[in-house]
């Protein structure tokens, strides 16, 4: 009779070190550099991981051969490849959120004019994973595989909001609050008020506090088993943003996110887990 296959051998237990592959560990933290910007030199890769230049190289060249890197070479800048969207489109395809989002991410740029953005939690960050820009020239712009800070986004706060308690205060505990504006909440108290009255509205409102002059609305996504599973968001300057025209967004916003919920099988008449 078949033994039933095994996403690790038998004899391998929870020993992170002992389990971890080296080079492969390396070229996952060069990809995930490549990710965070517009191109990096090989030099300023090495000072940035504090690893071995050749030993970068070797892992840019292997990243280059499966298609997740791309060598500029009139500039010698390294860039994120076609082959690491691919992989990561895996992550959407795991559910239908971006398909079922995008029509509500649509009618909500129509609907206030501003940036309609998608974002899910990724530890103490959202990772943003879709997004309809307004027409408007000067807007919000955070395209997909960008990160924010949890407790200085409007999604972010929308999410730690509506985590069951236990796990909202373990995350809390581990969250580094740091400052990016004069209006970053940094004072655990203060910011668990504001979750408490995003809890109670249903909206949450980054007010400046990852970028100065910009604005943000948030409201969570449920799941069919009440978890809050993402973050609807519109975004924009504070010069069109107001705070009454903000909260005049939220209605739409909290609208638009009951729908998303709904489509991925939440009931209303159920309970979020608080």
């Amino acid at each position: 009779m078949s033994q039933p296959r095994r996403g690790r051998p038998r004899a391998f237990h929870d020993k992170t070190e002992q389990n971890t592959v080296r080079a492969l560990d390396r070229g996952l933290g060069v990809l995930e550099e490549l990710a965070r910007g517009g191109g990096v030199t090989l030099s300023e890769l090495a000072a940035q991981l504090a690893e071995p230049a050749p030993s970068l190289y070797r892992a840019l060249v292997t990243l280059e051969r499966h298609g997740m890197a791309e060598l500029d070479t009139a500039t010698q800048h390294w860039h994120v490849g076609a082959g690491a969207f691919r992989v990561g489109s895996a992550f959407l395809r795991r559910t239908s959120l971006l398909e079922r989002a995008r029509p509500e991410m649509h009618a909500l740029m129509a609907a206030t004019g501003e940036t309609a953005n998608l974002g899910v939690a990724r530890g103490a960050t959202v990772l943003f994973v879709g997004q309809v820009e307004t027409h408007e020239t000067i807007r919000a712009f955070f395209p997909p595989g960008t990160e924010s800070p949890l407790h200085a986004s409007g999604i972010g706060k929308a999410l730690l909001a509506f985590l069951p308690e236990p796990r909202r205060r373990a995350l809390l505990n581990r969250l580094e609050l740091a400052r990016f504006t004069p209006a970053t909440l940094t004072d655990r108290a203060a910011l668990e008020a504001d979750l408490a009255a995003i809890r109670a509205r249903g909206h949450a409102i980054d007010d400046e506090e990852r970028t100065a002059g910009m604005r943000c609305v948030a409201a969570p996504v449920f799941d069919a088993l009440g978890e809050a599973v993402a973050g609807l968001s519109v975004s924009g300057p504070v010069s069109r943003m107001s705070p009454e025209r903000a909260a005049a967004m939220a209605a739409e916003v909290r609208a638009a996110a009951g729908r998303l919920s709904a489509a991925l099988g939440y009931s209303a008449g159920g309970t979020e887990k608080t």
